[in-house]
C-alpha cells in the first residue's frame, strides 16, 4: 500500500477544512479565546491536533502500516496541518479578524484555536477515498 499525497489529497483537505473553519471562524468565543487563552493552552492545543491527526491518520490512512514509512507519516500529519491552518488564516483574514500586523499573538493563537477542529475535518475528508 503506497500512499502519496497528490491534487486530489490536497483540494480534500482544503475542503474539510474550510468545512469546520467557517462555521467556528464566525464566533465571538473563538475571536476572544485568540485574546485571551494562556500560551500554554495554545500549546496544549497544538498538541492534541497533532496527537488526533497522528492517531486518525495512522488508523485510517496508513491502516496501521508506517513501519517503513515513518518520514511519510510524520510528513503526511505536518501538511495536514499546515494546509488547515492556512485555510483558517484565509477565512479569519476575509472576516477581518487576523490582525497579523497589529497583534500578530493573537492572529496565531486564532489560527490554531481554529485550526484544531479544521485539521480534524480536513483528515477526516481526505480518508473518505483510503481502502
Amino acid at each position: 500500500m503506497q500512499v502519496s499525497f497528490n491534487m486530489e489529497d490536497a483540494s480534500q483537505v482544503f475542503v474539510g477544512a474550510f468545512a469546520l473553519a467557517v462555521p467556528i471562524s464566525f464566533t465571538e468565543e473563538a475571536w476572544r479565546l485568540g485574546e485571551t487563552l494562556a500560551l500554554s493552552n495554545i500549546f496544549m492545543l497544538l498538541g492534541l491536533s497533532l496527537i488526533f491527526l497522528a492517531l486518525f491518520s495512522y488508523q485510517s490512512v496508513f491502516q496501521r502500516q508506517i513501519n517503513h514509512r515513518l518520514p511519510v507519516f510524520v510528513l503526511r500529519i505536518v501538511i495536514d496541518y499546515v494546509m488547515a491552518a492556512m485555510v483558517v488564516a484565509l477565512v479569519l483574514l476575509c472576516i477581518d479578524k487576523l490582525p497579523l500586523l497589529s497583534e500578530p499573538m493573537v492572529a496565531l493563537k486564532r489560527i490554531i484555536i481554529i485550526a484544531m477542529p479544521a485539521s480534524m475535518g480536513a483528515i477526516v475528508v481526505d480518508s473518505f477515498d483510503k481502502e
